[in-house]
């Protein structure tokens, strides 16, 4: 403060004009001339006599207070730079603290440390320079170069439309229909440099880009497809397109997907299109037991038929032998559940109740067995 205030008389004098105020004369009887009624010296310093012993001009006198200022005068607050004191050999110390400061300007701003998942863009003096890979690096000190950091890994998501039933983000599908649409984009920066100097603003061309290809996909698709079977298609193809564009756009970006979160109809006639949508399901679910129950009937017609081919087969090697083959399986097939009779002629029995027979070899329960078991 004492080094402010010592340069504001010098300061004073000089807006005060060479001539100094009215009242500057000798006597200070307001007077604009000197002891001898001339012109008054423009060099004095104000309040000073023109004449006899000249003084120090202001111009000198500026000059002084400024080499006290920097330590190079005997005068002052010790002779240091802004109030510092001097060193014991009597030399000041402000060459010292220049050099610190010096020192620490090029260390804070020659070096930059990069993360594994940052890029360092560098420019000179505002143009374009390189690239730094992760690590420590060097540079030029700032205002020189600077360095901007770029996490290219980091996966930046951005939502359009919304979920909830507050706004709508409606859209024409091909076949003129109206869906209320919500869906994401995740996307990352593939190129720094690009995505810092091409675009002026990269997360806004993304949102827009976006809107333009799901609307365009969606204006090639029916609203089935929109609703439900066509969803994943759909978002491989908003991708696809996204990254056409961005490409043309040179933005240095990477869209790593598009989900779609709701794709529902307009609320209006929401509950119309929920009871379409359970009859369409209801009506799906028939055709697939209905297709069910055609296949089983395919398959056993199909296997019945590969079963007649190698029978035919193995007749046309032996017609005698399989007609013989077929006729016993077939009866083995009619008369397994029917009551047979035996009747032959001569010295054997004509009558051999098969049946009968069968019948009494099966073992009866005993009477102990019967009244435990009825117990």
């Amino acid at each position: 403060m004492r080094r402010m205030f010592g340069w504001m008389p010098a300061i004073a004098a000089m807006v005060q004009g060479p001539w100094g105020s009215k009242n500057d004369g000798p006597e200070g009887d307001g007077q604009r001339g000197g002891g001898d009624g001339g012109p008054r010296n423009p060099w004095t310093q104000p309040g000073r006599p023109s004449g006899g012993q000249k003084g120090p001009s202001a111009i000198e006198e500026l000059l002084r207070r400024g080499r006290e200022s920097f330590g190079q005068g005997g005068g002052g607050n010790g002779g240091g730079f802004g109030g510092l004191p001097p060193r014991a050999s009597g030399k000041a110390l402000w060459p010292i603290a220049i050099a610190l400061v010096v020192i620490l300007w090029l260390v804070l701003t020659s070096f930059h440390r990069v993360g594994p998942q940052e890029r360092g863009v560098v420019t000179l003096l505002g143009k374009y320079s390189r690239t730094l890979t992760p690590g420590i690096s060097l540079t030029m000190p700032a205002p020189f170069e600077a360095v901007t950091t770029v996490d290219v890994e980091e996966i930046r998501t951005i939502d359009i439309g919304s979920a909830s039933a507050e706004s709508e983000n409606l859209v024409l599908t091909g076949d003129q229909n109206i869906i209320d649409l919500a869906y994401s984009v995740r996307w990352n920066i593939r190129n720094p440099e690009l995505y810092l100097f091409q675009l002026s603003d990269p997360d806004a061309s993304v949102r827009e880009v976006a809107e333009s290809a799901m609307r365009s996909v969606l204006a090639s698709v029916s609203l089935d497809d929109a609703l439900g079977a066509g969803r994943t298609a759909i978002e491989q193809q908003v991708e696809l397109r996204m990254q056409e564009i961005l490409d043309g756009y040179k933005s240095g970006i990477r869209i790593q997907g598009v989900a779609i979160k709701q794709a529902d109809p307009p609320t209006a006639v929401n509950d119309a299109f929920k009871a379409v949508s359970a009859a369409q399901q209801t009506a799906q679910t028939y055709l697939n037991e209905a297709r069910a129950a055609a296949q089983q009937v395919t398959a056993k017609a199909q296997g019945e038929a590969a079963a007649f081919d190698k029978v035919y087969e193995q007749y046309k090697l032996s017609p005698d032998v399989t007609r013989r083959r077929m006729y016993y399986e077939t009866m083995e097939g009619v008369l397994s559940n029917v009551d047979k009779t035996i009747v032959e002629g001569g010295n054997v029995t004509p009558y051999l109740p098969l049946p009968e027979i069968k019948r009494r070899a099966q073992p009866t329960p005993t009477p102990d067995a019967a009244s435990t078991g009825g117990q």
